[in-house]
Protein backbone atom coordinates (compact mmCIF):
# COMPACT_ATOMS: atom_id res chain seq x y z
CA UNK A 1 0.00 0.00 0.00
CA UNK A 2 1.01 3.52 -0.90
CA UNK A 3 -0.03 6.75 1.23
CA UNK A 4 0.02 10.07 0.03
CA UNK A 5 -0.01 12.84 2.48
CA UNK A 6 -0.81 16.41 1.15
CA UNK A 7 -1.24 19.37 2.93
CA UNK A 8 -3.25 21.92 1.59
CA UNK A 9 -2.53 25.82 1.16
CA UNK A 10 -3.98 29.03 -0.75
CA UNK A 11 -1.31 28.93 -3.42
CA UNK A 12 0.73 25.81 -2.96
CA UNK A 13 0.14 21.78 -1.74
CA UNK A 14 2.89 19.62 0.17
CA UNK A 15 3.15 16.39 -0.77
CA UNK A 16 4.48 13.37 0.87
CA UNK A 17 4.64 9.39 -0.21
CA UNK A 18 5.17 6.43 2.09
CA UNK A 19 4.74 2.83 1.54
CA UNK A 20 3.34 0.18 3.98
CA UNK A 21 6.62 -0.24 5.27
CA UNK A 22 6.94 3.21 6.53
CA UNK A 23 9.74 4.00 3.54
CA UNK A 24 9.60 7.16 1.93
CA UNK A 25 9.19 7.11 -1.67
CA UNK A 26 8.98 10.68 -2.88
CA UNK A 27 10.57 13.08 -0.32
CA UNK A 28 7.99 16.14 1.05
CA UNK A 29 8.27 18.21 -2.11
CA UNK A 30 6.11 21.47 -3.33
CA UNK A 31 3.42 21.70 -6.14
CA UNK A 32 1.83 24.63 -7.28
CA UNK A 33 -1.75 25.02 -7.19
CA UNK A 34 -2.86 25.35 -10.61
CA UNK A 35 -3.41 22.30 -13.11
CA UNK A 36 0.86 21.93 -13.83
CA UNK A 37 0.95 20.86 -10.19
CA UNK A 38 -1.78 18.72 -10.02
CA UNK A 39 0.05 17.08 -13.11
CA UNK A 40 2.82 16.81 -11.41
CA UNK A 41 1.63 15.37 -8.07
CA UNK A 42 -0.13 12.72 -10.51
CA UNK A 43 2.61 11.89 -12.47
CA UNK A 44 4.63 11.71 -9.19
CA UNK A 45 2.37 9.10 -7.93
CA UNK A 46 2.39 7.18 -11.12
CA UNK A 47 6.11 6.62 -10.85
CA UNK A 48 6.23 5.64 -7.09
CA UNK A 49 3.92 3.12 -7.61
CA UNK A 50 3.32 0.01 -9.12
CA UNK A 51 0.29 -1.39 -11.12
CA UNK A 52 -0.53 -3.97 -7.92
CA UNK A 53 -0.33 -1.35 -5.62
CA UNK A 54 -3.34 -0.32 -3.55
CA UNK A 55 -2.81 4.07 -3.54
CA UNK A 56 -4.75 6.18 -0.77
CA UNK A 57 -4.36 9.80 -0.58
CA UNK A 58 -5.16 11.97 2.06
CA UNK A 59 -5.64 15.70 2.85
CA UNK A 60 -7.35 17.76 5.53
CA UNK A 61 -10.43 19.59 5.49
CA UNK A 62 -9.54 22.95 3.74
CA UNK A 63 -12.88 24.47 3.13
CA UNK A 64 -12.64 25.71 -0.66
CA UNK A 65 -8.78 25.50 -0.42
CA UNK A 66 -9.08 21.73 -0.78
CA UNK A 67 -11.99 22.07 -3.43
CA UNK A 68 -10.32 21.52 -6.26
CA UNK A 69 -7.38 19.33 -5.86
CA UNK A 70 -9.64 17.01 -4.22
CA UNK A 71 -12.09 16.82 -6.94
CA UNK A 72 -9.18 16.62 -9.55
CA UNK A 73 -8.20 13.07 -7.17
CA UNK A 74 -11.26 11.89 -7.45
CA UNK A 75 -11.60 12.55 -11.06
CA UNK A 76 -8.62 10.56 -12.20
CA UNK A 77 -9.79 7.35 -9.74
CA UNK A 78 -7.37 8.36 -6.68
CA UNK A 79 -9.09 6.98 -3.32
CA UNK A 80 -9.04 10.13 -1.52
CA UNK A 81 -9.53 10.66 2.37
CA UNK A 82 -10.50 14.21 3.60
CA UNK A 83 -9.01 14.59 7.57
CA UNK A 84 -10.43 16.78 10.57
CA UNK A 85 -7.55 19.16 10.88
CA UNK A 86 -8.37 18.52 14.59
CA UNK A 87 -7.47 14.83 14.36
CA UNK A 88 -4.46 15.62 12.92
CA UNK A 89 -3.31 18.26 14.80
CA UNK A 90 -3.87 15.40 17.65
CA UNK A 91 -2.31 12.69 16.35
CA UNK A 92 0.88 14.91 15.56
CA UNK A 93 1.20 15.78 18.97
CA UNK A 94 1.16 12.24 19.89
CA UNK A 95 4.28 11.05 17.27
CA UNK A 96 6.72 13.58 18.95
CA UNK A 97 7.05 15.43 22.24
CA UNK A 98 8.50 18.66 20.36
CA UNK A 99 6.31 21.33 19.38
CA UNK A 100 7.09 21.34 15.22
CA UNK A 101 4.25 22.16 13.09
CA UNK A 102 5.03 22.99 9.27
CA UNK A 103 3.24 22.24 6.37
CA UNK A 104 6.04 19.84 5.16
CA UNK A 105 5.49 17.77 8.43
CA UNK A 106 1.71 17.96 8.44
CA UNK A 107 2.05 16.35 4.84
CA UNK A 108 3.81 13.26 6.43
CA UNK A 109 1.71 13.05 9.32
CA UNK A 110 -1.04 12.71 7.06
CA UNK A 111 0.51 9.95 5.25
CA UNK A 112 1.52 8.09 8.21
CA UNK A 113 -2.45 8.48 9.48
CA UNK A 114 -3.34 6.73 6.64
CA UNK A 115 -1.04 4.10 7.16
CA UNK A 116 -1.88 3.63 10.77
CA UNK A 117 -5.40 1.88 11.82
CA UNK A 118 -6.82 5.32 11.79
CA UNK A 119 -10.95 4.43 10.64
CA UNK A 120 -11.00 6.33 8.12
CA UNK A 121 -13.20 6.15 4.94
CA UNK A 122 -13.00 7.91 1.63
CA UNK A 123 -13.96 10.57 -0.07
CA UNK A 124 -17.17 9.69 -2.20
CA UNK A 125 -18.27 11.08 -5.40
CA UNK A 126 -21.57 11.32 -3.81
CA UNK A 127 -20.01 13.47 -1.22
CA UNK A 128 -18.02 15.71 -3.58
CA UNK A 129 -20.88 16.51 -5.88
CA UNK A 130 -23.04 16.81 -2.88
CA UNK A 131 -21.08 20.41 -2.17
CA UNK A 132 -23.20 22.23 -4.79
CA UNK A 133 -26.56 21.49 -2.45
CA UNK A 134 -24.51 22.33 0.27
CA UNK A 135 -22.74 25.66 -0.87
CA UNK A 136 -26.74 26.38 -1.87
CA UNK A 137 -28.45 25.96 1.35
CA UNK A 138 -25.77 27.51 3.25
CA UNK A 139 -25.98 30.33 1.51
CA UNK A 140 -29.89 30.34 1.06
CA UNK A 141 -29.31 29.99 5.41
CA UNK A 142 -27.26 33.28 5.27
CA UNK A 143 -29.49 35.39 3.32
CA UNK A 144 -32.41 34.38 5.56
CA UNK A 145 -30.41 34.97 8.71
CA UNK A 146 -29.53 38.41 7.33
CA UNK A 147 -33.21 39.26 6.32
CA UNK A 148 -34.06 38.14 9.59
CA UNK A 149 -31.83 41.23 11.24
CA UNK A 150 -32.89 44.08 8.32
CA UNK A 151 -36.51 42.79 9.81
CA UNK A 152 -35.19 43.84 13.20
CA UNK A 153 -34.34 47.47 11.89
CA UNK A 154 -37.53 47.58 10.58
CA UNK A 155 -39.60 47.15 13.46
CA UNK A 156 -37.27 49.36 15.77
CA UNK A 157 -37.42 52.18 13.24
CA UNK A 158 -41.41 51.55 13.00
CA UNK A 159 -41.58 52.03 16.63
CA UNK A 160 -39.74 54.85 16.58
CA UNK A 161 -41.68 57.19 13.10
CA UNK A 162 -45.24 55.35 13.53
CA UNK A 163 -45.75 53.20 16.52
CA UNK A 164 -49.61 53.25 16.06
CA UNK A 165 -48.97 50.71 12.88
CA UNK A 166 -48.28 47.56 14.39
CA UNK A 167 -51.85 47.76 15.98
CA UNK A 168 -53.56 48.52 12.69
CA UNK A 169 -52.23 45.78 10.58
CA UNK A 170 -52.00 41.69 10.86
CA UNK A 171 -48.00 41.96 10.62
CA UNK A 172 -45.77 44.49 9.76
CA UNK A 173 -43.79 42.78 7.37
CA UNK A 174 -46.57 41.96 4.94
CA UNK A 175 -45.84 42.95 1.44
CA UNK A 176 -48.88 45.69 1.51
CA UNK A 177 -47.28 47.33 4.72
CA UNK A 178 -43.82 47.43 3.13
CA UNK A 179 -45.12 48.83 0.27
CA UNK A 180 -46.58 51.76 2.23
CA UNK A 181 -43.47 52.12 4.44
CA UNK A 182 -41.14 52.09 1.25
CA UNK A 183 -43.41 55.08 -0.71
CA UNK A 184 -43.93 56.85 2.59
CA UNK A 185 -41.82 55.94 5.43
CA UNK A 186 -42.97 58.09 8.44
CA UNK A 187 -46.46 58.87 10.10
CA UNK A 188 -46.32 62.51 8.97
CA UNK A 189 -45.43 61.13 5.31
CA UNK A 190 -48.93 59.23 5.47
CA UNK A 191 -50.77 61.47 7.00
CA UNK A 192 -50.41 64.33 4.33
CA UNK A 193 -50.95 61.98 1.45
CA UNK A 194 -54.32 61.79 -0.43
CA UNK A 195 -56.34 59.29 0.20
CA UNK A 196 -57.13 57.84 -3.30
CA UNK A 197 -53.47 57.01 -3.47
CA UNK A 198 -53.19 55.68 -0.35
CA UNK A 199 -56.23 53.67 -0.94
CA UNK A 200 -55.39 52.53 -4.49
CA UNK A 201 -51.52 51.71 -2.82
CA UNK A 202 -52.82 49.48 -0.21
CA UNK A 203 -54.99 47.67 -2.54
CA UNK A 204 -52.64 46.94 -4.80
CA UNK A 205 -49.90 45.74 -2.66
CA UNK A 206 -52.11 43.69 -0.31
CA UNK A 207 -54.31 42.64 -3.86
CA UNK A 208 -57.84 43.69 -1.91
CA UNK A 209 -57.30 42.65 1.09
CA UNK A 210 -56.78 46.02 1.89
CA UNK A 211 -59.06 48.87 0.83
CA UNK A 212 -60.45 52.44 1.75
CA UNK A 213 -61.64 51.63 5.08
CA UNK A 214 -58.20 50.40 6.18
CA UNK A 215 -56.17 53.23 4.62
CA UNK A 216 -58.52 55.76 6.22
CA UNK A 217 -58.06 54.38 9.59
CA UNK A 218 -54.12 54.28 8.61
CA UNK A 219 -54.03 57.82 7.76
CA UNK A 220 -56.27 58.87 10.68
CA UNK A 221 -53.87 56.79 13.10
CA UNK A 222 -50.99 58.96 11.45
CA UNK A 223 -52.56 62.27 11.90
CA UNK A 224 -52.68 61.45 15.83
CA UNK A 225 -49.14 59.63 16.11
CA UNK A 226 -46.80 60.04 18.62
CA UNK A 227 -44.40 59.19 15.89
CA UNK A 228 -40.99 61.14 15.73
CA UNK A 229 -40.15 63.16 12.87
CA UNK A 230 -36.89 62.08 11.94
CA UNK A 231 -35.46 62.49 7.92
CA UNK A 232 -33.14 60.11 9.22
CA UNK A 233 -34.69 57.69 10.27
CA UNK A 234 -37.23 57.70 7.39
CA UNK A 235 -34.24 57.59 4.63
CA UNK A 236 -33.12 54.31 7.27
CA UNK A 237 -36.21 52.61 6.95
CA UNK A 238 -37.13 53.05 3.29
CA UNK A 239 -33.55 51.51 2.65
CA UNK A 240 -34.07 48.69 4.60
CA UNK A 241 -36.71 48.15 2.87
CA UNK A 242 -35.63 47.95 -0.07
CA UNK A 243 -32.95 45.57 0.81
CA UNK A 244 -35.41 42.81 2.41
CA UNK A 245 -37.33 43.13 -0.84
CA UNK A 246 -33.85 42.48 -3.07
CA UNK A 247 -33.19 39.48 -0.70
CA UNK A 248 -36.50 38.20 -0.99
CA UNK A 249 -35.90 37.80 -4.20
CA UNK A 250 -32.23 36.04 -3.80
CA UNK A 251 -34.02 33.60 -1.47
CA UNK A 252 -36.30 33.35 -4.08
CA UNK A 253 -33.68 32.34 -6.64
CA UNK A 254 -31.87 30.08 -4.16
CA UNK A 255 -34.51 28.08 -3.28
CA UNK A 256 -35.24 27.66 -7.20
CA UNK A 257 -32.05 26.13 -7.40
CA UNK A 258 -32.25 23.85 -4.49
CA UNK A 259 -35.85 22.80 -5.56
CA UNK A 260 -34.31 21.66 -9.17
CA UNK A 261 -31.88 19.55 -7.55
CA UNK A 262 -33.90 18.04 -4.95
CA UNK A 263 -36.19 17.08 -7.85
CA UNK A 264 -33.52 15.36 -9.85
CA UNK A 265 -32.57 13.79 -6.15
CA UNK A 266 -36.54 12.57 -5.57
CA UNK A 267 -34.98 11.87 -1.66
CA UNK A 268 -37.54 9.14 0.01
CA UNK A 269 -37.45 11.74 3.38
CA UNK A 270 -39.39 14.08 1.49
CA UNK A 271 -42.51 11.45 1.51
CA UNK A 272 -42.36 12.00 5.80
CA UNK A 273 -45.44 14.49 5.98
CA UNK A 274 -44.04 17.86 7.29
CA UNK A 275 -40.61 17.59 6.20
CA UNK A 276 -40.31 20.30 3.88
CA UNK A 277 -38.08 20.63 0.39
CA UNK A 278 -36.02 23.36 2.41
CA UNK A 279 -35.37 21.11 5.38
CA UNK A 280 -34.82 18.00 3.42
CA UNK A 281 -31.92 19.40 1.08
CA UNK A 282 -29.98 20.89 4.26
CA UNK A 283 -30.06 17.57 5.89
CA UNK A 284 -29.30 16.03 2.67
CA UNK A 285 -26.13 18.39 1.75
CA UNK A 286 -24.85 18.47 5.75
CA UNK A 287 -24.70 14.61 5.90
CA UNK A 288 -23.89 13.59 2.63
CA UNK A 289 -23.20 10.05 1.68
CA UNK A 290 -24.93 8.40 4.54
CA UNK A 291 -22.76 5.24 4.31
CA UNK A 292 -20.35 7.33 6.03
CA UNK A 293 -22.63 6.84 8.90
CA UNK A 294 -22.88 3.68 10.89
CA UNK A 295 -26.21 4.74 12.99
CA UNK A 296 -28.31 7.37 13.09
CA UNK A 297 -26.85 8.55 16.60
CA UNK A 298 -23.38 9.07 14.82
CA UNK A 299 -25.54 11.39 12.70
CA UNK A 300 -27.04 13.06 16.02
CA UNK A 301 -23.18 13.32 17.22
CA UNK A 302 -22.01 14.90 13.84
CA UNK A 303 -25.15 17.53 14.38
CA UNK A 304 -24.52 17.89 17.79
CA UNK A 305 -27.99 16.94 18.82
CA UNK A 306 -26.76 14.13 21.50
CA UNK A 307 -26.06 15.05 25.12
CA UNK A 308 -23.14 16.05 26.95
CA UNK A 309 -21.60 13.75 29.27
CA UNK A 310 -19.59 15.09 32.70
CA UNK A 311 -18.14 12.73 35.35
CA UNK A 312 -15.50 13.59 37.96
CA UNK A 313 -15.32 11.33 41.31
CA UNK A 314 -18.42 11.35 42.73
CA UNK A 315 -19.53 14.66 40.70
CA UNK A 316 -22.24 13.65 37.73
CA UNK A 317 -23.99 16.02 35.87
CA UNK A 318 -27.14 15.95 36.76
CA UNK A 319 -28.56 17.47 33.57
CA UNK A 320 -27.43 16.55 30.29
CA UNK A 321 -27.23 19.20 27.69
CA UNK A 322 -26.95 19.29 24.09
CA UNK A 323 -23.46 19.11 23.12
CA UNK A 324 -24.35 21.72 20.54
CA UNK A 325 -21.48 21.15 18.23
CA UNK A 326 -20.73 20.33 14.70
CA UNK A 327 -23.11 21.14 11.56
CA UNK A 328 -25.04 23.92 12.86
CA UNK A 329 -26.83 23.94 9.67
CA UNK A 330 -27.75 20.43 10.22
CA UNK A 331 -29.09 20.92 13.91
CA UNK A 332 -31.24 23.85 13.27
CA UNK A 333 -32.50 22.20 10.03
CA UNK A 334 -33.25 19.21 11.74
CA UNK A 335 -34.86 20.99 14.83
CA UNK A 336 -37.00 23.00 12.30
CA UNK A 337 -37.80 20.15 10.48
CA UNK A 338 -38.97 17.73 14.31
CA UNK A 339 -41.24 20.76 14.85
CA UNK A 340 -42.79 20.63 11.39
CA UNK A 341 -43.17 16.85 11.27
CA UNK A 342 -44.91 16.86 14.83
CA UNK A 343 -47.22 18.94 13.43
CA UNK A 344 -48.44 16.97 10.65
CA UNK A 345 -47.52 13.46 11.23
CA UNK A 346 -49.86 12.19 13.96
CA UNK A 347 -47.11 9.07 15.00
CA UNK A 348 -44.72 12.23 15.89
CA UNK A 349 -47.32 14.21 17.01
CA UNK A 350 -48.44 11.23 20.11
CA UNK A 351 -45.20 10.59 20.54
CA UNK A 352 -44.26 14.20 21.45
CA UNK A 353 -47.65 14.22 23.23
CA UNK A 354 -46.18 11.24 25.28
CA UNK A 355 -42.89 13.24 26.13
CA UNK A 356 -44.66 15.66 27.26
CA UNK A 357 -46.89 13.64 29.94
CA UNK A 358 -43.88 12.26 31.39
CA UNK A 359 -43.06 16.34 32.65
CA UNK A 360 -40.36 16.76 30.06
CA UNK A 361 -40.03 20.09 28.98
CA UNK A 362 -40.93 21.36 25.38
CA UNK A 363 -36.99 21.46 24.09
CA UNK A 364 -36.46 18.19 25.66
CA UNK A 365 -39.38 16.14 24.35
CA UNK A 366 -38.78 17.84 21.00
CA UNK A 367 -35.34 16.43 20.96
CA UNK A 368 -36.02 13.00 22.00
CA UNK A 369 -38.65 13.17 18.78
CA UNK A 370 -35.59 14.85 16.84
CA UNK A 371 -33.64 11.12 17.56
CA UNK A 372 -36.57 9.57 16.70
CA UNK A 373 -36.94 11.78 13.12
CA UNK A 374 -33.00 11.21 12.43
CA UNK A 375 -33.70 7.37 13.00
CA UNK A 376 -36.44 7.49 10.33
CA UNK A 377 -34.53 9.14 7.91
CA UNK A 378 -31.39 7.18 8.03
CA UNK A 379 -33.63 4.46 7.59
CA UNK A 380 -35.30 5.33 4.47
CA UNK A 381 -31.87 6.91 3.06
CA UNK A 382 -30.30 3.70 3.62
CA UNK A 383 -33.19 1.70 1.81
CA UNK A 384 -34.33 4.03 -0.05
CA UNK A 385 -38.29 3.43 0.29
CA UNK A 386 -40.76 6.02 1.21
CA UNK A 387 -41.95 6.66 4.32
CA UNK A 388 -45.46 4.30 4.88
CA UNK A 389 -47.21 5.63 8.02
CA UNK A 390 -48.72 3.26 10.21
CA UNK A 391 -52.49 1.98 9.54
Amino acid sequence: MVCVGIDVAKDKHDCCILDSDGTVRADCFTIPNNMDGFKQLLQTIRDCTKKSDKIKVGLEATGHYSYNILGFLLDNGLPTYVINPLHTNLYRKSLSLRKTKTDRVDARTIATMLLSDVDLKSYTDIAYHNEDLKSLTRYRFDKVQERAKLKQSVSRLATILFPELEQLVSSIHGTSIYALLGEYPGAKQISEVHLTKLTNLLTTASKGRYGKEKAIQIREAARTSIGSVMPAKSLELKHTIKLIQELASEINEIEDSIQKIIDELNPPILSIPGMGVNSAAVILAEIGDFSNFSSPDKILAYAGCSPSTYQSGKLTNCYAHMEKRGSRYLRHALYNATKYVCYWNPVFAEYLAKKRAEGKHYNVALSHAMKKLVRLIYALQKSGKAYLAAA
